[in-house]
């Protein structure tokens, strides 16, 4: 260890420490960033989930399913039946909107029917309220 005797002043004053002690500061910012880590909560790359508990109910049965088919020419096809006017599919879609369990809609269009005949039947069914409609036999204009 080494002393500090002065720079022989004649004085008896101590000389001025122009140096700042940084121990003090050094230690609180240990005990801050000791303090970050703890407070930083651990992250988990999992996702919670609240599963249902015991088996599933049984499915009641089985959907009643109503095939439209576009053919090529604007003909429609009601569960493979040709259907002779808008009027008829209309009618048939309002029945099949007024059931309580409505039946699933499925259009399958030809791959070379023009699609102003998609898109009446899909407004009309729209329109009529049938909620479950979905197209089928989408595979075939993959290319």
């Amino acid at each position: 260890m080494a002393m500090n005797l002065g720079s022989g002043s004649s004085s008896g004053d101590p000389e001025v420490m122009m140096d700042i002690n940084t121990t003090p500061l050094i230690d609180v910012m240990l005990v801050l960033i000791i303090m970050l880590i703890i407070t930083i909560p651990v992250q988990l790359h999992s996702v919670n989930l609240n599963m249902p508990a015991g088996n599933p109910p049984p499915p009641t049965k089985d959907p009643v399913v109503v095939t439209i088919d576009v053919d090529f020419d604007g003909t429609i096809l009601w569960n493979g039946e040709a259907l002779p006017s808008r009027e008829a599919l209309q009618s048939k879609l309002a029945q099949a909107a007024a059931l309580p369990d409505q039946p699933e809609v499925h259009v399958r269009p030809n791959k070379l029917v023009e699609y102003k005949y998609v898109a009446e039947v899909l407004a009309e069914s729209q329109r009529l309220g049938v909620s479950k409609l979905g197209m089928v036999g989408n595979e075939q204009f993959i290319k």
